[in-house]
């Protein structure tokens, strides 16, 4: 059996390679901060047959109408990058939404997936799938070694058994389906809502907002000292294609930068950045999350992919993006 290539219980084997340009591909979630960048990404790789459907055409979570979908359609690749999210805040005050519309979302859409027997599958799951105390930088073999972050538990959980789900998917029926893990990410059609953001757009809007009001001080949650690894989206768009194009294999595959910051020194960045000149509190009293949070990436650079986006040309661009569009933001 060549390596890196899967063998269907019908003996047919697959190995990876180009995609043809002309297929339809799904894009889930094509219209949030990383479906919108694998779009591009997509657009620019000449790809002519892109296909996605916004939330009010499709609801994912309504089992009928996704199968319904696909059954219309029969997609040949599709990208599962539809997924509620948010952040410490959300997380922790709706862990039953997190924990039921994502698991609704991802069963719906790989079952759907196998009932047009599409041919390739990249599944985007996130970071906090594993232990708050895994070794730094996190390995892909730490996943399920430890306890969960407890503030986002329920969200990790969803998608883990999604990575579950495409290794089923690969056992019983030989699909060479596969999972990319991004660190934290950032960029255009981020979710800027006060109550629902990741820290990185969160504090965006925040430093933005205190510097056009002329706010003296500006306060964040926690202590600032867990480190976090940023991605910008189009670089992970990039990623995806490279996974799809030159991965097959049962493990999940980590895609970041491979270094890390503390959350004061991004915040310090994001002052400079949109030109806050005030002072910076700390509520101690607010949870900090996980410590530390670095992905290992030494695996997706023996494909061959490295990010190429600096984080301050990344912030630089997501704050510009942010600037153009604050008017029609959520919140």
């Amino acid at each position: 059996m060549t390596v890196g290539a899967t063998t269907a219980p019908d003996g047919v084997e697959f190995t990876p390679g180009p995609l043809d340009r002309d297929a339809t591909i799904y894009v889930a979630g094509h219209r949030g901060l990383v479906g919108s960048a694998i779009v591009r990404r997509l657009e620019k790789a000449g790809f002519t047959h892109i296909v996605g459907r916004a939330s009010s055409e499709l609801d994912l979570k309504d089992r009928d109408a996704t199968f319904a979908f696909f059954a219309e359609t029969r997609p040949r690749y599709v990208v599962l990058a539809a997924a509620k999210v948010g952040g410490i805040m959300a997380n922790s005050t709706y862990p039953v939404d997190f924990l039921s519309d994502n698991i609704r979302i991802q069963t719906n859409v790989i079952d759907a997936a196998l009932s047009v027997d599409v041919e390739r599958l990249l599944f985007l799951g996130s970071s906090c799938i594993y232990p708050k105390f895994a070794p730094q930088p996190i390995p892909e073999d730490s996943l399920l070694t430890g306890h969960l972050e407890p503030t986002n538990d329920a969200y990790a959980i969803a998608k883990i058994a999604g990575i579950l789900h495409i290794q089923a998917a690969r056992r019983q029926y030989g699909k060479p389906w596969i999972s990319a893990m991004p660190t934290n990410l950032y960029g255009p059609n981020d979710n800027f809502s006060p109550q629902g953001s990741h820290v990185l757009p969160a504090l965006i809007r925040r430093y933005d907002e205190a510097a056009q009001s002329g706010a003296a001080s500006v306060t964040n949650w926690g202590t600032g000292s867990p480190r976090r690894e940023f991605l910008h989206s189009d670089d992970m768009a990039d990623a995806c294609l490279h996974l799809l194009e030159h991965y097959d294999g049962p493990s999940q595959v980590n895609v970041g930068t491979g270094t890390d910051v503390t959350i004061k020194e991004i915040a310090a960045t994001i002052a400079g950045v949109v030109g806050y000149e005030g002072s910076t509190e700390w509520d101690t009293s607010k949870p900090d999350g996980t410590p530390q949070k670095l992905l290992d990436v030494s695996y997706l650079a023996s494909l061959g992919w490295t990010s190429q986006i600096s984080l301050e040309e990344g912030l630089r661009r997501t704050v510009e993006w942010y600037r153009e569009n604050v008017e029609q933001l959520r919140g």
